[in-house]
């Protein structure tokens, strides 16, 4: 086989797994930040992509509907936060998993019932709807749109976590909210926003997703497991964890439907369980 079937592959596999990233990120950083693990992500996945074809069907563009759907999911994610997930906080995980669970089923129907079952297509931003020579073969150029997008999402979120005054807040409202909360910060407010920024990430990559994947009603299922599979392998909670683990994802899914197609959907769990066997934590998990 030639040698660019493989780049090619490479380069898919990349795109597949920053993407992968992009969907996992977000819960990553509830579930490292607030230590609940929200099912409800994967509903808002995919309700911003379904928003991204309403959007841009009315708006006429793209771009509109990839800074529309994110504010409109964080309104409904502070909301949930608000008056359902936050009366679960003393309740331990049990309570806040089985409210995520049924929310997650929940928002999936209501938007089976909005816009049905038919896969809908969102059409590639005209910007991006080319394609680029790459190793003697034609790649689509929304693809590496991906990739270069959500590396900048990457970089963007472990800044804001390290260099400023908001991400210092939050980790120390992590570590110790007592005292975060005696020296005057709303850590309510905090979790509230760290919660909208988790669904605001999850709405991104389902706008993203939109042109690439199309637009179904299982979506938010498959994410979930993709999510679930990424958190596991990278460690829980950890941002570099589910970077690492998203990109070996990407390249197994890649080369697995190259060379063993029908196997390729089980190589992921293949791995997360040689992992969860070599290192019951993850990749960057620490034991509790």
């Amino acid at each position: 086989m030639d040698w660019s079937i493989y780049m090619i592959q490479g380069i898919h596999g990349l795109v597949y797994g920053m993407l992968m990233f992009l969907v996992a990120s977000g819960l990553t950083l509830v579930l490292g930040m607030m230590g609940v693990l929200n099912v409800t992500h994967a509903a808002f996945y995919m309700l911003g992509a379904y928003l991204a074809y309403t959007l841009t069907a009315y708006l006429g563009s793209f771009w509109l509907s990839l800074l529309g759907a994110p504010i409109i999911v964080a309104a409904l994610a502070v909301f949930i936060e608000r008056f359902l997930l936050r009366k679960t906080y003393r309740g331990g995980h049990q309570l806040q998993l089985l409210l995520t669970f049924g929310l997650f089923f929940i928002v999936g129907e209501l938007m089976r019932v909005i816009w049905g079952t038919a896969p809908l297509t969102v059409p590639v931003p005209r910007l991006f709807s080319g394609e680029v020579s790459v190793a003697g073969m034609s790649y689509p150029v929304y693809r590496l749109f991906i990739l270069g997008f959500s590396f900048l999402v990457l970089i963007v979120v472990a800044l804001i976590l390290s260099r400023t005054r908001i991400g210092i807040i939050i980790r120390a409202a992590v570590g110790d909210p007592d005292m975060v909360d005696a020296l005057g910060t709303n850590i309510p407010l905090v979790f509230s926003g760290v919660f909208a920024g988790g669904a605001v990430l999850a709405a991104l990559s389902g706008v993203i997703a939109a042109p690439f994947l199309s637009v179904y009603s299982g979506m938010g299922l498959d994410a979930l497991m993709d999510c679930f599979v990424v958190i596991v392998i990278g460690g829980f909670g950890s941002l570099l964890g589910a970077f690492i683990a998203s990109l070996m994802l990407g390249q197994l899914h890649s080369f697995g439907v190259l060379w063993i197609p029908k196997l390729a959907v089980v190589f992921q769990f293949l791995l997360m369980a040689v992992v969860l066997v070599v290192k019951p934590t993850g990749f960057f998990g620490e034991k509790e």
